[in-house]
Protein backbone atom coordinates (compact mmCIF):
# COMPACT_ATOMS: atom_id res chain seq x y z
CA UNK A 1 0.00 0.00 0.00
CA UNK A 2 1.47 3.25 -1.12
CA UNK A 3 0.94 6.11 1.37
CA UNK A 4 -1.92 7.93 -0.40
CA UNK A 5 -3.69 4.52 0.23
CA UNK A 6 -2.71 4.49 3.73
CA UNK A 7 -4.19 8.27 4.44
CA UNK A 8 -6.74 7.73 2.31
CA UNK A 9 -8.11 4.36 4.63
CA UNK A 10 -7.13 6.40 7.43
CA UNK A 11 -9.74 9.36 6.55
CA UNK A 12 -12.41 7.20 4.94
CA UNK A 13 -12.20 4.50 8.34
CA UNK A 14 -12.22 7.29 10.81
CA UNK A 15 -15.52 7.43 13.01
CA UNK A 16 -16.35 9.58 16.10
CA UNK A 17 -16.66 7.29 18.94
CA UNK A 18 -19.21 8.65 21.76
CA UNK A 19 -17.77 8.68 25.50
CA UNK A 20 -20.41 6.53 26.67
CA UNK A 21 -18.75 3.76 23.79
CA UNK A 22 -15.11 3.98 25.48
CA UNK A 23 -14.02 1.43 27.70
CA UNK A 24 -11.79 3.39 30.51
CA UNK A 25 -8.62 1.41 29.05
CA UNK A 26 -6.20 4.20 29.53
CA UNK A 27 -4.08 5.57 26.49
CA UNK A 28 -0.35 5.98 26.82
CA UNK A 29 0.89 9.85 27.62
CA UNK A 30 3.81 8.92 24.80
CA UNK A 31 0.60 8.41 22.46
CA UNK A 32 -0.92 11.51 23.18
CA UNK A 33 2.65 13.58 22.55
CA UNK A 34 2.96 12.26 19.37
CA UNK A 35 -1.09 13.37 18.65
CA UNK A 36 -0.37 16.78 19.62
CA UNK A 37 3.00 16.58 18.09
CA UNK A 38 1.03 16.14 14.33
CA UNK A 39 -1.57 18.85 15.09
CA UNK A 40 1.62 20.99 15.80
CA UNK A 41 2.08 20.22 11.76
CA UNK A 42 -1.40 21.40 11.08
CA UNK A 43 -0.94 24.34 8.57
CA UNK A 44 -1.00 28.07 9.59
CA UNK A 45 -0.92 31.54 7.81
CA UNK A 46 1.72 33.72 8.93
CA UNK A 47 2.82 31.21 11.04
CA UNK A 48 0.74 32.42 14.02
CA UNK A 49 0.28 28.40 15.44
CA UNK A 50 -2.71 29.38 17.00
CA UNK A 51 -3.51 25.60 18.65
CA UNK A 52 -3.49 25.85 22.33
CA UNK A 53 -3.99 22.40 24.39
CA UNK A 54 -5.50 21.85 27.76
CA UNK A 55 -4.52 18.26 28.50
CA UNK A 56 -6.47 16.03 30.84
CA UNK A 57 -5.97 12.78 32.26
CA UNK A 58 -6.77 10.32 35.05
CA UNK A 59 -9.09 12.08 37.94
CA UNK A 60 -8.59 15.47 36.05
CA UNK A 61 -11.01 13.87 33.73
CA UNK A 62 -13.11 13.31 35.91
CA UNK A 63 -12.74 16.43 37.83
CA UNK A 64 -13.03 19.18 34.69
CA UNK A 65 -16.22 16.73 33.93
CA UNK A 66 -17.75 17.75 36.91
CA UNK A 67 -17.00 21.31 37.00
CA UNK A 68 -18.48 21.68 33.39
CA UNK A 69 -21.12 20.75 34.95
CA UNK A 70 -21.32 22.89 37.53
CA UNK A 71 -20.59 25.52 34.73
CA UNK A 72 -23.71 24.23 33.15
CA UNK A 73 -26.04 24.40 36.31
CA UNK A 74 -24.73 28.16 37.05
CA UNK A 75 -24.96 29.42 33.60
CA UNK A 76 -28.09 27.68 32.47
CA UNK A 77 -31.70 29.61 33.34
CA UNK A 78 -33.67 27.60 35.69
CA UNK A 79 -36.51 27.08 32.89
CA UNK A 80 -34.24 25.90 30.49
CA UNK A 81 -32.27 23.46 33.26
CA UNK A 82 -32.16 19.34 32.94
CA UNK A 83 -31.08 17.36 35.59
CA UNK A 84 -30.50 14.59 32.20
CA UNK A 85 -27.91 16.98 30.59
CA UNK A 86 -25.94 17.94 33.67
CA UNK A 87 -25.59 14.06 34.17
CA UNK A 88 -24.65 13.69 31.21
CA UNK A 89 -21.78 16.61 31.32
CA UNK A 90 -20.85 15.49 34.87
CA UNK A 91 -20.51 11.67 33.29
CA UNK A 92 -19.16 11.95 30.55
CA UNK A 93 -15.41 11.31 31.37
CA UNK A 94 -16.39 7.66 33.63
CA UNK A 95 -14.73 5.51 30.74
CA UNK A 96 -12.25 8.51 28.91
CA UNK A 97 -9.00 8.16 29.20
CA UNK A 98 -8.21 11.76 28.19
CA UNK A 99 -9.76 15.50 27.15
CA UNK A 100 -8.20 17.44 25.55
CA UNK A 101 -9.51 20.98 25.14
CA UNK A 102 -8.64 22.92 22.05
CA UNK A 103 -8.34 26.60 21.88
CA UNK A 104 -7.42 29.55 19.71
CA UNK A 105 -5.12 31.45 21.06
CA UNK A 106 -5.74 35.27 19.26
CA UNK A 107 -2.33 36.39 17.78
CA UNK A 108 -1.32 40.27 19.57
CA UNK A 109 -0.81 41.87 16.02
CA UNK A 110 -4.72 40.48 15.00
CA UNK A 111 -3.00 40.64 11.51
CA UNK A 112 -4.25 37.38 10.30
CA UNK A 113 -8.38 37.19 9.51
CA UNK A 114 -10.00 35.37 12.46
CA UNK A 115 -11.29 33.01 9.73
CA UNK A 116 -8.15 32.13 9.28
CA UNK A 117 -6.82 31.18 12.79
CA UNK A 118 -10.33 29.01 13.40
CA UNK A 119 -8.89 26.52 10.33
CA UNK A 120 -5.93 26.40 11.16
CA UNK A 121 -6.68 25.19 14.90
CA UNK A 122 -9.86 22.62 13.16
CA UNK A 123 -7.02 21.65 11.20
CA UNK A 124 -4.89 20.72 14.43
CA UNK A 125 -7.36 19.02 15.79
CA UNK A 126 -8.25 17.53 12.27
CA UNK A 127 -4.64 16.30 12.81
CA UNK A 128 -5.02 14.91 15.99
CA UNK A 129 -8.21 12.48 15.18
CA UNK A 130 -6.30 11.74 11.81
CA UNK A 131 -3.79 10.21 14.01
CA UNK A 132 -5.91 8.80 16.63
CA UNK A 133 -7.72 6.57 13.75
CA UNK A 134 -4.44 5.34 12.93
CA UNK A 135 -3.54 4.47 16.51
CA UNK A 136 -6.55 2.16 17.37
CA UNK A 137 -8.12 5.15 19.60
CA UNK A 138 -11.38 6.16 19.81
CA UNK A 139 -12.10 9.85 19.49
CA UNK A 140 -15.17 12.51 19.47
CA UNK A 141 -14.39 16.07 18.76
CA UNK A 142 -17.38 17.38 20.47
CA UNK A 143 -18.50 21.28 21.23
CA UNK A 144 -21.47 20.42 23.40
CA UNK A 145 -22.23 21.55 27.14
CA UNK A 146 -20.81 24.88 27.63
CA UNK A 147 -17.74 24.79 25.46
CA UNK A 148 -18.42 27.74 23.19
CA UNK A 149 -19.59 29.61 26.43
CA UNK A 150 -18.19 32.55 27.92
CA UNK A 151 -18.29 30.30 31.23
CA UNK A 152 -15.73 28.30 29.67
CA UNK A 153 -13.38 30.76 28.22
CA UNK A 154 -13.08 32.17 32.20
CA UNK A 155 -12.80 28.74 33.71
CA UNK A 156 -9.81 28.12 31.47
CA UNK A 157 -8.81 31.78 32.13
CA UNK A 158 -8.43 32.84 28.22
CA UNK A 159 -8.43 36.03 26.61
CA UNK A 160 -11.19 37.64 25.26
CA UNK A 161 -10.52 37.28 21.58
CA UNK A 162 -9.77 33.81 22.51
CA UNK A 163 -12.23 30.96 20.84
CA UNK A 164 -12.92 27.27 22.54
CA UNK A 165 -12.92 25.35 19.37
CA UNK A 166 -13.92 22.09 21.20
CA UNK A 167 -13.27 19.30 23.69
CA UNK A 168 -11.59 16.28 22.03
CA UNK A 169 -12.56 12.64 23.90
CA UNK A 170 -10.05 10.33 23.60
CA UNK A 171 -9.57 6.33 24.90
CA UNK A 172 -10.51 2.84 23.25
CA UNK A 173 -13.72 1.21 22.26
CA UNK A 174 -14.71 -2.32 22.70
CA UNK A 175 -17.97 -1.26 19.83
CA UNK A 176 -17.47 -2.34 16.44
CA UNK A 177 -16.85 0.34 14.29
CA UNK A 178 -20.00 1.54 12.03
CA UNK A 179 -19.94 2.01 8.26
CA UNK A 180 -18.94 5.14 7.18
CA UNK A 181 -21.72 7.12 5.12
CA UNK A 182 -22.06 10.21 2.77
CA UNK A 183 -25.54 11.71 2.12
CA UNK A 184 -24.87 14.14 -0.90
CA UNK A 185 -22.93 12.66 -3.60
CA UNK A 186 -19.40 14.11 -4.24
CA UNK A 187 -20.63 15.39 -7.73
CA UNK A 188 -23.40 17.57 -6.47
CA UNK A 189 -20.07 19.27 -4.29
CA UNK A 190 -17.78 19.80 -7.32
CA UNK A 191 -17.82 21.85 -10.16
CA UNK A 192 -15.02 21.49 -12.72
CA UNK A 193 -14.15 24.16 -15.10
CA UNK A 194 -12.12 22.93 -18.16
Amino acid sequence: MNTFDTLQSIIQHRRSVKPSDMNGKKIENTLIQRLLNLADWAPTHGRTEPWRFVVYEQEAVRRFCKDHAALYKAATDPEKFTNAKFEKIEQQGNQLSHIIVVYMKRSVQNSIPVLEEIAAVSAAMQNILLGAASLGIAALWSTGGMTHDISMKQYLGLGEEDLVMGLLFLGYTDAPVKEGQRRIPLEEKVVWHS
